[in-house]
């Protein structure tokens, strides 16, 4: 069995981590196999929190710069680059790919839903029971679970490029991803889910960080706890962090 740093992790994580290692030797010299220990997910500490959408519209904000401020909640390829606090991807190919690059050892607040693909990879989180959404408005229904008193939502821009013609995400023309030349997928369904998560956490002040052209949907704007805010608007908030 490979060493792990516990420098990496907090002391609670790391007791986890020690506890499922125990059972993962116990279980080798039985010749069972094991499936990955769910976590319950415990407030961190903090009233902000970040959530990352992979639209186009978050493209020059240094994500950095947000962990310092906040938690950082993400979805699917943010991995690739950047060292979120939580990372959620409910997409088969997209977990057997973070699986392949063995992140959820280095973070292990990687989040997904149930499946029985899953079921010999370690060091994975799972949803009782499965939200069954997409994974950008699982992210931030999991940021709202932590009870912060605000939520900033980037790159959350629900339509696609070229008034919806064009896939809209940083990581088109990526493996695992369509083409950036490839149409839009429907944004009904993570509509429907941004808008459940904003009406049952009323007590929590939800700022989506927009372009001037991104669109601005009336389902979200009729709540009181809901604000968009552009972009050039967002960077002066930073600066006064």
């Amino acid at each position: 069995m490979a060493k792990v740093d516990k420098s990496l992790y907090t002391k609670q994580q790391w007791r986890i981590i020690r506890e499922q290692r125990r059972q993962e030797k116990q279980n080798e010299k039985l010749n069972i196999q094991s499936t990955p220990i769910v976590v319950e997910h415990k407030s961190p500490k903090g009233k902000i929190a970040f959530v990352l959408g992979n639209g186009t519209s978050r493209k020059g904000i240094d994500l950095n710069r947000l962990k310092e401020i906040g938690t950082v909640y993400a979805c699917n390829a943010v991995y690739r680059e950047f060292d979120p606090d939580y990372l959620v991807a409910v997409d088969v190919k997209m977990i057997l790919e973070i699986n392949k690059s063995g992140y959820q050892h280095k973070n292990p607040n990687v989040w997904t839903n149930p499946n029985k693909t899953y079921h010999n990879m370690r060091n994975l989180n799972f949803f009782q029971p499965s939200k069954g959404w997409s994974s950008g408005p699982t992210a931030l229904w999991l940021a709202s679970q932590h009870n912060y008193e605000e939520i900033y939502i980037l790159g959350f821009d629900f339509k696609g490029l070229d008034d919806g013609k064009r896939l809209n995400n940083i990581f088109a023309d990526t493996p695992n991803y369509k083409k950036s030349t490839d149409s839009a997928t429907f944004f009904g369904n993570w509509m429907r889910q941004t808008k459940s998560v904003i009406d049952t956490h009323k007590k929590i002040n939800f700022y989506r960080v927009i372009q001037p052209d991104n669109y601005q949907p009336e389902e979200l704007n009729k709540f009181s706890n809901f604000k968009n805010i552009l972009i050039k608007d967002f960077h002066k908030i930073l600066e006064n962090f």
